[in-house]
């Protein structure tokens, strides 16, 4: 059996439980089509806290016990490693393990150039770059950041559209592999429930701020949310966001509150399962953008919409020019304004049904891990 490396953040993002699903997607997807898969993060120990974001010795750390809960959530805790910049365990798998469990392995998936690590890189055959934020990795590598993209064989986004005339990104100086978020089916059992109310799960402003590029700048997800906030009044319907946002931006919260959305806070999703409780329990997706991924035409759909989607679940969404390369319209909706988004809300609730099904057979034909990843296995020359 052919082994895979999944390296990606998931101690390091523990405040967002959403983050473990992303990565822990990619390793079961691989798992899924035959591979034996491992995973391994490292975690610097000054970025270690407790529960209450409070600096914390690594090893007692809410960032260990996320990994920790992560792993066993997912099959995950033998074949697994967190481990320090210099090479201590922390949990999991001892280095000379790793090692030699590792050492051949097939593919070495690097989620956001996670591992940087020279040692790390070199055990696998083919070591495969994966870019989650299109816009900001390709405009970063432009300039001449580093994104840890160095020493990698091939590099795949999850942007459809980027090195595409459709999109109006940079390369980056490399040749870009389109793939899309993979989703394990069984994880996302549906259960057809009436429709109940919009929902999304997301950060304010989110981990980068605004980029510029050939003359534009691009602003964070915040400035494309504000230009929804009144479309539950517009829509005439009921919709909620559990959001991760700082209190400085409290006037936002008010912003949203006001135009009717129900605002929650990231605390009432503990962990893994109450990430997927809510999204099962949501009656359909809908959410705005980062500038960058919108106004460039990316392609970009969000791993979050995915798992809507799988769970039978609509999902409304903002247009990233994920049409030029997917089936939208029905399951899979964009907006463009305010007033398309409140349109395309009422006909999502006046047809539920039929959307629904719609948007469990997109995730079988298009995010199920064989289509997700079969460009990417066939890129690499892998097979399980």
């Amino acid at each position: 059996m052919s082994t895979v490396v999944v390296a990606g953040a998931v101690a390091n993002k523990a405040r967002h439980p959403g983050s473990a699903w992303v990565r822990m997607s990619w390793a079961e997807a691989f798992r899924e089509l035959g591979f034996d898969v491992l995973f391994v993060e490292e975690l610097d120990p000054g970025h270690a806290v407790d529960a209450a974001g409070r600096p914390a010795p690594a090893e007692r750390s809410a960032n260990a016990a996320a990994f920790d809960a992560a792993m066993a959530a997912f099959g995950l805790a033998g074949d697994s490693a967190l481990l320090t910049p210099d090479g201590r365990t922390l949990r999991g798998m001892a280095p000379e393990e790793l090692r030699e469990r590792a050492g051949g392995a097939e593919l070495l998936v690097n989620i956001s150039g996670h591992l940087r690590r020279p040692e790390l890189l070199g055990l696998a055959r083919t070591r495969v770059f994966v870019d989650l934020d299109p816009g900001y990795t390709q405009v970063w590598l432009a300039e001449g950041h580093d994104v840890g993209a160095a020493g990698h064989d091939l590099y795949a986004t999850v942007g459809a559209n980027v090195g595409t005339s459709r999109c109006s990104l940079p390369s980056g100086g490399v040749e870009w592999l389109g793939v899309r978020q993979p989703v394990v089916l069984d994880r996302w059992p549906v259960r057809p429930e009436p429709f109940s109310r919009f929902t999304t799960v997301g950060s304010w402003r989110g981990a980068f701020g605004p980029i510029s590029w050939a003359g534009r700048s691009y602003g964070v997800k915040a400035h494309e949310f504000r230009r929804i906030a009144g479309l539950p009044a517009l829509a005439g319907l009921p919709f909620e966001v559990v959001l991760d946002v700082h209190d400085a931006d409290a006037a936002d919260t008010a912003r949203l509150r006001d135009g009717g959305w129900t605002v929650r806070s990231p605390a009432t999703l503990a962990g893994t399962a109450g990430f997927a409780d809510y999204v099962r329990g949501s009656g359909a997706e809908c959410s705005a953008a980062q500038g960058v991924y919108v106004h460039t035409r990316s392609g970009w759909c969000s791993d979050r919409t995915v798992r809507y989607l799988a769970s039978g679940r609509p999902a409304l969404v903002q247009d990233t020019g994920q049409g030029d390369t997917l089936d939208v319209g029905e399951g899979l909706l964009t907006f463009a304004t305010p007033e398309e988004a409140a349109v395309r809300a009422q006909e999502l609730v006046a047809d539920h049904a039929r959307h629904a099904a719609a948007a469990r057979r997109l995730a079988e034909e298009r995010f199920a891990p064989a289509p997700a990843l079969g460009p990417l296995l066939e890129a690499a020359g892998v097979a399980p």
